[in-house]
């Protein structure tokens, strides 16, 4: 698979799985990320894989740093929509600020990412766009209505594009991962790690590794008749 991937979010948790296994299955990988220098030059150092900084909230500064990807590796023919970030607060506490932090980087992120990339994978007859949602933005979470909202919207996101992209040889996927051993579900005290396991059926914390290699399939050209598909990827947590 010798094409160009872009990962957003893409040096650190699910986003670094996503763009070592991409790189893995050979495709030139460009990792995105926000603001944390030392966790992206030291996944550099390791993986050998170039990490370009803005923030995806940032419609202009998608459109400087994808072009700085293209003249580095050439055309990005595979762009994971990965960045996401929480701001939770139970809504009567919610701020705008709040609401408003979390759409932009995974709503608008995902437009500000997919749109300035479109022309070219339409004239190019291929693309791969896939967005990482959430299990909460299939079946909701108390105190996350700013990030259920959000990923919600990128499934239906998705949905529309698709029907766009499908004769340009464009598929567009989402992927909803239920729990899974990030640095972040694992800082978590124990005792609630324990709670949010039991409510899984298969009695674990899901790898960010087979959240990858749920991508890796989707960016490859077997997957060419599958669009428009939301991957539900919980451990049996949640059916939809």
């Amino acid at each position: 698979m010798s094409r160009v991937a872009l990962v957003t979010g893409g040096s650190r948790g699910i986003g670094a799985a996503i763009s070592i296994a991409l790189r893995d299955a050979g495709c030139l990988v460009a990792a995105n990320y926000a603001g944390n220098d030392e966790a992206a030059q030291k996944f550099t150092a390791e993986t050998g894989i170039r990490t370009y900084k803005w923030s995806v909230a940032d419609y202009d500064a998608c459109v400087a740093g994808i072009s700085q990807v293209e003249a580095d590796l050439g055309p990005v023919s595979i762009l994971v929509n990965n960045a996401g970030i929480t701001r939770d607060a139970m809504f009567h506490k919610m701020s705008r600020e709040q609401w408003s932090e979390v759409i932009n980087t995974n709503l608008n992120g995902v437009f500000n990412m997919t749109h300035p990339l479109w022309s070219g994978m339409r004239e190019r007859k291929f693309g791969r766009v896939i967005t990482i949602s959430s299990i909460n933005g299939q079946k909701g979470q108390m105190g996350q209505v700013n990030y259920a909202a959000s990923k919600a919207g990128d499934i239906g996101f998705t949905k529309a594009l698709a029907q766009e992209g499908a004769r340009a040889g464009i598929t567009v996927n989402v992927i909803c991962p239920g729990y899974i051993a990030t640095d972040m579900v694992m800082s978590v005290p124990e005792k609630v790690r324990e709670g949010i396991i039991a409510q899984i059926p298969v009695g674990r914390l899901g790898e960010p590794e087979e959240i990858a290699r749920c991508v890796v399939f989707l960016a490859s050209e077997e997957a060419g008749f599958i669009t428009g598909s939301t991957l539900t990827v919980n451990g049996g947590q949640y059916f939809a």
